[in-house]
């Protein structure tokens, strides 16, 4: 069972990706910004990490970029989510897997599981 960490500082949205990627028969592990998911890496062998792009304390890009300098997680792909179109995301950041704009629909989270966890196995 891949273990998926979802990274939002909004309770409301982390806690629907928690629902819809356990149903979908994933372990799902949750932090509300970059400086508790660093903290979650360091401790639990994840599979894939879902993150906001804007958080506070640490944002998605500087988890993003963390994550790239060490070596237990440099490989871990990353789905990159928020409401700003993808060619601003991709001024500040690129080495994600997946991209997924705020709001989006069940069907595509699913979707973008299924495809980052088929290639990264």
């Amino acid at each position: 069972m891949p273990t998926v960490l979802v990274v939002d500082d909004e309770w409301a949205i982390a806690g629907w990706l928690d629902a819809i990627i356990s149903d979908a028969g994933h372990r799902v592990l949750a932090a509300s910004n970059g400086k508790q998911a660093l903290e979650v890496l360091e401790n639990e062998s994840i599979d894939l990490v879902i993150t906001d792009f804007m958080m506070p304390l640490v944002d998605g890009p500087t988890l993003i970029n963390a994550m790239r300098t060490e070596l237990r997680t440099a490989d871990i792909p990353v789905i990159v989510m928020t409401a700003l179109p993808e060619t601003t995301v991709r001024q500040r950041l690129d080495g994600y897997a997946a991209f997924l704009r705020k709001p989006f629909r069940e069907v595509e989270l699913l979707e973008a599981l299924a495809k980052v966890l088929g290639r990264s196995r």
